[in-house]
């Protein structure tokens, strides 16, 4: 998505925390993402400030309440009320992808920016829609992904923008895990992550975004001549709704990608292969990167930090 629609948090906290120079004040949407934990240490730790969390199952009021020693008075059922009387910094997205839309609907007339988890939308009418009332509100929405503070891509990015391996001829992304009932996700974050309707699709929405952020990312925005997609359902009886294997062939002028997404892999993975003309640049992890060039000359690096706050 272009312009309001952002693919990273550190614009967020760009635009925000340094303006005010003082501890950001959000309101959470949701509670039925496992990624609420982030948030929630970053509370525990003294480095956000949560003053509002609009959530309907009073369960997930309970466990997080008495686990994060929140006050009974922080917790609402919608999120229109709990903006009545709230006036955060943001409002930060922890539910269904397919639910995101809706905490734009609310937020954007009132000129509040949102950040949402990955993937920013469950179909491309919910994602048009964003990016409509973002535009029309002059307004952030942004998409929370993991890989956007990873060292090694930002070291990958600078390293092909100084022609170091040539034009990118192929880029090849791994993202995933053994499955997220394997890995024992909540029942709450099961319930519409393996739901067609509520997450957009299985692994293909769940781990596929990752590559396509990164390749888009990469390739400056350039947009794709042509895109297929493979799903596979390995696990029918574990997630009978959708796919839980998906390979994604995207194909550019000069140069082809392949996003390989999986809830089958052996152990968790997030790397990233980029193959120039004349070398090749793996980050195996957020920090550690192998180099390839021609004659065999072969090379590993750790990247280095990157800066406060885009880290």
């Amino acid at each position: 998505m272009k312009n309001k629609i952002i693919g990273t948090i550190g614009a967020l906290v760009c635009c925000i925390s340094m303006a005010t120079a003082q501890k950001l004040k959000v309101c959470v949407a949701g509670l039925n993402h496992d990624h609420i934990w982030n948030i929630m240490n970053a509370y525990k730790n003294g480095q956000v400030d949560i003053i509002g969390i609009a959530e309907p199952n009073h369960e997930l009021w309970a466990k997080y309440g008495k686990q994060f020693n929140l006050p009974a008075n922080v917790f609402y059922d919608d999120l229109k009320t709990m903006l009545k009387g709230k006036k955060p910094d943001a409002v930060l997205g922890y539910n269904a992808v397919a639910n995101h839309v809706d905490i734009v609907e609310v937020c954007a007339p009132l000129g509040l920016p949102v950040m949402v988890e990955k993937p920013l939308a469950a179909t491309l009418a919910q994602a048009k829609r964003m990016e409509e009332l973002a535009n029309k509100y002059h307004t952030l929405v942004l998409t929370n992904y993991e890989t956007t503070w990873y060292p090694s891509g930002k070291y990958i990015y600078d390293e092909i923008a100084a022609d170091s391996i040539g034009p990118i001829k192929k880029m090849v992304v791994h993202d995933g895990h053994q499955g997220p009932k394997e890995i024992g996700c909540s029942k709450e974050f099961l319930a519409w992550l393996t739901d067609p309707v509520l997450n957009g699709a299985g692994a293909l929405n769940d781990f596929g975004c990752y590559g396509a952020d990164l390749m888009t990312w990469l390739m400056h925005g350039q947009k794709p001549i042509a895109v297929t997609a493979i799903t596979h359902q390995y696990k029918p009886d574990i997630y009978p709704k959708v796919d839980d294997d998906a390979t994604i062939l995207v194909e550019y002028k000069g140069a082809s990608g392949q996003i390989e997404a999986s809830w089958n892999w052996p152990f968790g993975i997030k790397d990233m292969e980029i193959f120039g003309e004349h070398g090749y640049l793996h980050s195996l992890n957020g920090t550690d990167i192998d180099i390839r060039m021609r004659e065999n000359r072969r090379s590993s690096v750790k990247a280095p930090p990157l800066p406060e706050p885009i880290n």
